[in-house]
């Protein structure tokens, strides 16, 4: 988290979807459960912003992502983004499909554990958005559907060529975008896209156990470990090895990590302050 402000105030009212923050755990719920969830312009705007500022507010450790009524998300609306998009040039054409990729940059960058917790559908770039949090909680009738292709583009879209074949390798990565067929839940967790399975109805209350756990744990550590995971993925093996070198002496000169030792040697838990 930066401790250094400027002149712009931080942003107190989100209007495109529901935010809000319990004791270091912040919840994005995307409210249009009439459209399921579908996105918009003005959403994805909002979830740039607020990845944006997350960074500098300080008052958060962790990211949950989540969808009310029925769904996760169906990913962008068909009238209200493809619609539009008919009649729009090359230039703003550009300028959303680079908003919508920075949105993912921005997750898979954020300074804190993100979890996306998946009920219903997650389709297109709901599905990204879920891919590109850091831990997935699925429930047993969720499914998800890169459906990119099925619209006429690239199922190389947000990231999702870069991601996902990072997660369930390249052979189904390949048939998942350019098929875009539906992927159960139990099938997605045998492929490695499912952090945790679990009973329908449950995904919101496991999602926010996990978010707590993490929220009131070594929130520096996991900082640099999700920073180590997205930058080492590029990187030959003598190149990660010293960056980790680096990052675990910057570490152990930490508050967390004196701590520790200190807990350890009285029997106590630790009291993790994120320094």
């Amino acid at each position: 988290m930066s401790a250094f402000r400027g002149s712009a105030p931080l942003t107190s009212d989100w209007k495109h979807f529901r935010v809000s923050w319990d004791e270091g755990v912040c919840t994005i719920a995307f409210d249009r459960p009439d459209r399921l969830n579908a996105l918009t312009f003005e959403v994805y705007a909002d979830l740039r912003d607020l990845l944006t500022e997350l960074p500098h507010r300080g008052d958060t450790r962790v990211l949950v992502l989540r969808g009310e009524g029925r769904a996760f998300c169906s990913g962008g609306d068909v009238h209200e983004i493809i619609g539009r998009t008919l009649e729009m040039g090359h230039a703003e054409l550009l300028a959303f499909t680079r908003m919508t990729g920075e949105v993912v940059r921005l997750l898979r960058e954020c300074p804190v554990p993100v979890i996306a917790a998946v009920h219903g559908v997650a389709a297109g770039a709901g599905s990204v958005l879920a891919l590109a949090s850091d831990l997935r909680v699925v429930e047993q009738s969720a499914r998800f559907a890169f459906l990119f292709t099925k619209v006429g583009l690239a199922g190389a879209d947000m990231g999702a060529a870069y991601l996902l074949p990072r997660l369930v390798g390249l052979g189904r990565a390949s048939e998942l975008l350019l098929l875009g067929d539906t992927l159960p839940a139990e099938q997605a967790e045998r492929w490695g896209l499912v952090t945790r399975l679990v009973e329908d109805g449950t995904a919101g209350e496991v999602a926010a156990q996990l978010a707590r756990r993490l929220a009131d744990g070594p929130t520096h550590a996991y900082a640099q470990t999700k920073a180590l995971l997205s930058r080492e993925l590029d990187m030959s093996l003598s190149a990660a090895v010293e960056l980790e070198a680096v990052t675990q002496a910057l570490l152990m000169t930490g508050e967390d990590y004196r701590e520790f030792y200190e807990a350890f040697s009285q029997g106590r838990d630790p009291q993790w302050m994120g320094r």
